[in-house]
Order: structure tokens, then C-alpha cells, then sequence
């Protein structure tokens, strides 16, 4: 019999091991940041003889994400992996979720399909193993500082379709990252953040309006030239042709595709966007 519990620290090496059967490449301090930003959203799977799959999952006000989901190979398609799909969606509504955003492998669209997945758009995952870029810097962006967290939170807010407040302030707020915002006056018009980790990037999220789609090239543009040289991650949607030369041009090469899928009201459709992370949106 199957039971789903809470992830603690000391699941940390099962998960790891666990996600990188995947090739995922995640580490302990992954899943640690994931557990503070949603302390009872990790979960562990689990039967009598011990932890066999995890998931995470995060809420945003009326919007939440579903993340890594992976049952050990011996237990799947036995109900392991429908269970903690469902376990989560039910966590995420007593926390006031009404819409579920995932990225789903295109093998697994049918799975999450019935469960009552939707699919919306194609997302291309993307590797540089050493970023090239060769643009003109765009005078119209600044690097951010804490001065403009409030009014990006709030931008991206109006993007994404809730507020990502506790998930941007770590981001922003973290040594080594970098940020840039597009402002016209008091008013931000878009941000580009990159998590960095030694010499390795995961870059975005990026969000500015539909309407001005040259403010998400100059943003990328920007933070690809002070990533030079580095081996970057990133996760664009399918048809932001304009987004993905750029990065083509700077050395990333298309991994594979992904489909975003929503349970519930869609969201994030009203701006340019680009992901944060796999496995919170």
C-alpha cells in the first residue's frame, strides 16, 4: 500500500538519487530550496519497505505548479505515479489553487490527460555548454536592485496570473544572480533573471508585454552577454521564434520539448514568458 508523507532533510540523497535516474542533475540544495519556498509541498511516496517516489509542487495564491514527479522504475504503472499527481492537485486546492500549471514529457501528455490536463503550449528546452553571445547592449535596461522588487513582483503578477513574491525575492535577492528590468518612468515593462551556480546558469524567468516584444530581446540579449562563457539552461516557448534565434546564435541547442498543461483556467497567456524553472513554473 501506498502512503505520501512530507519530504524532510534527511530524503534529501534518496531524492537526489532518485530525480538523476532522470538526468535531471539535481542536488540536495534543489530540493532544500524548493522545501523553503513550500515547506509541505515536497512529498515522498512511500510503502513498507521504504521511499519509493517523490513530487513537488508550489502554490502561488489562486495559481500552483507541479514539479518533479518520478517513481522508482520496479514501481511504476502500478498507480504510484496517479497518486502522487493527485495528492498533490488536492494539497494545492486546500491552499486556495484553482489552476495547476506542469511541464509534461511527451510521453507522459496522455498520463496527465487523464487526470484532467490540458495542453497549451510547446516549450523547448535549451542547453549552451558555453554561451557565446556577441550583441550590442541595450541602453534602455538597468540591473536590478531592491528597490525594484516591489513593482516586479507586482508585474509579474499581472503576467504569470498570481503573485510569485516569495519565489522573485529569492531569486533577485540571492549573491551571483543576475537581474535586469526594462523601466519606462515608474513603470517596469518586463525583468530577466539568471540563477547562477558556480559556472552554470538556469536563465529566466523573463516576462514582459505581448506588445512589445523588442523589450524580451534586449532583456535577453543582456543577460546573455554577462553569462559569456558559461554552460546556461533555459526554457522558452515554442513559438517566441524572435527569443530563440537569439539564444540559437549564442550557442544554445534544442535539447527536447515539453507541453505546458493546465488544470484549470489557463494562465500566463498575456505577456511573453519565458520559464523560471521546470518545476515552478
Amino acid at each position: 500500500m501506498f502512503r505520501v508523507r512530507t519530504m524532510a532533510p534527511k530524503d534529501f540523497s534518496f531524492a537526489v538519487s532518485l530525480a538523476n535516474t532522470m538526468n535531471w542533475n539535481m542536488t540536495a540544495a534543489d530540493f532544500e530550496f524548493n522545501r523553503q519556498l513550500e515547506p509541505t509541498g515536497c512529498l515522498i511516496l512511500e510503502e513498507d519497505s521504504g521511499p519509493i517516489g517523490l513530487a513537488t509542487c508550489i502554490s502561488y495564491g489562486q495559481v500552483g505548479w507541479f514539479g518533479n514527479l518520478v517513481v522508482d522504475e520496479a514501481h511504476r504503472k502500478l498507480g504510484a505515479g496517479s497518486q502522487l499527481v493527485k495528492h498533490s492537485v488536492s494539497y494545492l486546492k486546500t491552499r486556495g489553487v484553482t489552476t495547476v500549471g506542469l511541464y509534461a514529457y511527451p510521453h507522459l501528455v496522455e498520463f496527465y490527460g487523464r487526470i484532467g490536463f490540458r495542453g497549451d503550449v510547446d516549450f523547448v528546452v535549451l542547453k549552451a555548454n558555453a554561451i557565446s553571445a556577441n550583441f550590442g547592449a541595450s541602453e534602455n535596461l538597468k540591473i536590478v536592485d531592491a528597490q525594484d522588487l516591489p513593482l516586479i513582483t507586482d508585474f509579474d503578477s499581472s503576467c504569470f496570473g498570481s503573485p510569485r513574491k516569495r519565489l522573485l525575492e529569492a531569486i533577485f535577492t540571492s549573491p551571483g544572480n543576475i537581474g535586469y528590468v526594462a523601466v519606462d518612468g515608474s513603470r517596469i515593462e518586463g525583468f530577466v533573471v539568471a540563477k547562477v551556480f558556480g559556472e552554470v546558469a538556469e536563465i529566466g524567468p523573463l516576462a514582459c508585454p505581448r506588445s512589445k516584444p523588442k523589450i524580451a530581446v534586449d532583456l535577453l540579449k543582456a543577460v546573455l552577454i554577462r553569462l559569456y562563457g558559461f554552460e546556461a539552461y533555459m526554457y522558452l516557448p515554442a513559438n517566441e521564434i524572435s527569443l530563440l534565434e537569439i539564444a540559437l546564435n549564442a550557442g544554445f541547442t534544442e535539447k527536447f520539448r515539453l507541453k505546458r498543461m493546465f488544470l484549470g483556467p489557463d494562465v500566463a497567456k498575456n505577456c511573453i514568458y519565458s520559464a523560471e524553472s521546470l518545476e515552478r513554473g
